[in-house]
């Protein structure tokens, strides 16, 4: 009859640490990782040109969040990051990964190879990439900038005459 009237006690686990959100460094330098890492594991199908052009990618989009590591990312670069290693570069290389091996030299209508739009979409994505690390240098170089008239502000003139 005891065990009627006991309780059941929930069991004892520890809680799981909350993932980090898609926009953090971490999760988009984890994302980044995983599109080199699948780069390197099809470099032997796809087009040399096309493997370093994506490799340009992953590390421009890299230096991104490296640059981001000691302060936060700004939303929008954050979203256009993890946009392109987690939709664009991936979409344009399984695209092509997914064609015959005879059909990637044929023309389109367009009168361009899958082989040359390929090299073309990771071309622009790697001007996309390189633009945002130019966005995120500038945003870096404007904030020393800011911080270094503030000092002179803080420390320059009146303030400090005794």
């Amino acid at each position: 009859m005891s065990s009627f009237f006991r309780r059941p006690h929930p069991p004892t686990t520890t809680p799981q640490p909350e993932p980090d959100p898609p926009e953090s460094p971490r999760a988009l330098a984890q994302a980044i990782e995983g599109q080199i890492e699948f780069v390197n594991r099809n470099a032997g199908r796809l087009p040399v040109e096309s493997v370093v052009l994506a490799r340009r990618v992953t590390d421009a989009a890299s230096d991104v969040v490296d640059l981001a590591a000691s302060a936060e990312l700004e939303m929008q670069l954050a979203l256009t990051v993890r946009k392109i290693v987690t939709d664009y570069l991936p979409t344009a290389l399984r695209t092509y990964l997914a064609l015959e091996a005879d059909a990637v030299e044929l023309s389109s209508a367009q009168g361009i190879t899958p082989r040359q739009a390929l090299t073309q979409q990771l071309a622009d994505l790697w001007a996309g990439a390189i633009d945002l690390r130019s966005a995120a240098q500038s945003r870096d170089a404007d904030a020393l900038v800011s911080h270094g008239a503030f000092l002179r502000t803080k420390f320059s003139g009146s303030d400090l005459d005794l």
